[in-house]
């Protein structure tokens, strides 16, 4: 069993509580050199009573993670605990939930304050709640500030430290320290008859999923073949993803989404995740995305970043790159959040209208094809490639339409070793600079001149589209490589 090393500034701060064989200061564990301070085995809480950035807490967990060992909090718990602007995102997850537990309490007062001791509490009603913010934030001491408006909602999360713990409090601490032991940081799998079990998130409700219906039975059966157990989990999975071996994401993802969170906390179990959280972020926004292949020699349209709509901006626009061009608001997906314009007036509407959403607009030289390439990539190798044609009357591939509905073009599916030598190395040195997980480059090609317009790291895979020439095979080799990732993660190779 796996030792835990208790981090204090001071053991002073540990008087209250009996004696713990491996109990240092901060100052102790970051200096140490000892063999137990670099054991990958050891799991470190971190009870430090500042994880501001660059305290001694803060650089606690920061080493803790460079050495291999698991740490609460983690360094990416307590950026999320240091501005609203990143906890926040965690809010929408339970926020529902907290409102009825609320209403159920029956509070007259407009504020509530609870603390948690690894996700516990003994206020009744909100058990449940504790649990999810301790999954989603996972620290040894909270405090959470409520407060009702016209629905309850979270003010605050605010790290505790022992100090600030009187009486009551630090004997619910010491129970709840000695539970959270037992558990060596996670339930144990359930035995089971399969040699491991995915989670795959989908969203029933999604309009324009990345996967149908049909392409969904087919990884379950692929799986089902390889000993994987492929079971569809939609958001309220989250606080039970750490009883699967992997995660496989199908549905739309965006980094102020449950998509990204769900990426993060597998990530945080030491699951085998597609896609990745760090996929995600390089992939979901097109600025990153055009000034990483130009930093890289992949070429891309003629580019620029705008950030005002004055006159002098719009000119050198014109100048600079021609009408009509193309306007893409960082994180667009399925050809929203893109335009087309032809005039300069247009050219000034449009940007007054993006700027409004984002402080960064990508503006690019407009380059008709008939089709875009597609080339789906996987561990950086190529797995399928299409051609997708634009939309009939329209100039993408996707138009939404003012009624409301959507329009797509036809698409064509060929074997990899089709396609043009020049457009594969280009799909591939872009899919590169993402990671090694699975991908879906968009190209576009006039002549000899190929440009890449986008890297998606949740690529439609669809029965019919997709899969038109690989058929079942192309569902076994996104199986095979979860197994080749799980059997290395069992055996503590990379993945």
């Amino acid at each position: 069993m796996s030792q835990v090393i208790i981090l204090v500034d001071d053991p002073a701060d540990w008087a209250a509580y009996y004696p713990a064989r491996h109990l240092l200061s901060a100052r102790e564990y970051l200096q140490a050199e000892q063999a137990v301070c670099t054991d990958k085995k050891v799991q470190v809480l971190n009870l430090c009573r500042s994880y501001k950035y660059l305290s001694p807490g803060y650089y606690c967990s920061l080493l803790a993670e460079a050495r291999g060992q698991r740490v609460m909090p983690s360094v990416r718990t307590v950026n999320d605990l240091s501005r609203k602007a990143l906890y926040g995102l965690h809010f929408d997850q339970f926020e529902a939930a907290l409102d009825k537990a609320m209403k159920r309490k029956g509070s007259a007062s407009d504020r509530f304050t609870l603390l948690l001791f690894f996700g516990q509490t003994d206020q009744e009603g909100l058990a449940d709640l504790g649990r999810q913010i301790f999954d989603q934030l996972p620290c040894p001491l909270l405090k959470v500030e409520f407060r009702r408006r016209e629905n309850w909602s979270i003010e605050a999360l605010k790290p505790v430290t022992l100090k600030q713990l009187k009486g009551n409090q630090e004997d619910q601490f010491a129970q709840a320290l000695e539970q959270f032991n037992a558990r060596v940081w996670r339930n144990p799998r359930r035995r089971r008859s399969d040699r491991y079990e995915l989670a795959m998130l989908v969203n029933d409700d999604e309009a324009m999923p990345p996967s149908n219906k049909t392409a969904l039975k087919r990884f379950i059966k692929a799986g089902r073949q390889l000993g994987i157990r492929v079971d569809l989990v939609g958001r309220d999975a989250y606080t039970r993803l750490g009883e699967y071996d992997g995660l496989f994401i199908r549905e739309t993802t965006a980094l102020d989404h449950h998509t990204y969170q769900f990426a993060r906390k597998a990530e945080q179990e030491g699951m085998v995740v597609i896609d990745d959280p760090g996929s995600i972020l390089r992939c979901t926004n097109k600025i990153y995305l055009a000034e990483l292949m130009q930093a890289n020699n992949v070429p891309v349209p003629p580019t620029a970043f705008i950030f005002s709509a004055d006159d002098e901006q719009i000119d050198r626009l014109v100048d600079e790159l021609k009408l009509p061009m193309v306007l893409k608001i960082p994180d667009g997906s399925f050809s929203r959040g893109i335009s087309k314009v032809t005039t300069r007036e247009a050219l000034a509407a449009a940007l007054a209208g993006y700027l409004k959403q984002s402080s960064v607009v990508l503006a690019q030289a407009f380059m008709y094809t008939d089709y875009d390439w597609r080339i789906g990539v996987l561990n950086n190798r190529p797995l399928f490639a299409c051609q997708y044609f634009m939309s009939k009357g329209h100039w993408q591939i996707y138009h939404h339409q003012s009624s409301g509905k959507t329009a797509s073009g036809n698409s064509r599916t060929l074997p990899v070793q089709e396609v043009p030598a020049k457009v594969l190395k280009t799909a591939l040195k872009a899919a590169r600079l993402m990671g090694n997980g699975l991908y879906g480059v968009d190209l576009k090609q006039s002549g000899d001149e190929i440009v890449v317009i986008e890297v998606n790291d949740n690529p439609n895979i669809d029965a019919g589209v997709e899969d038109a020439w690989l058929g079942e095979d192309l569902y076994r080799q996104l199986m095979l490589e979860f197994l080749r990732r799980l059997e290395a993660k069992r055996i503590g190779l990379p993945v």
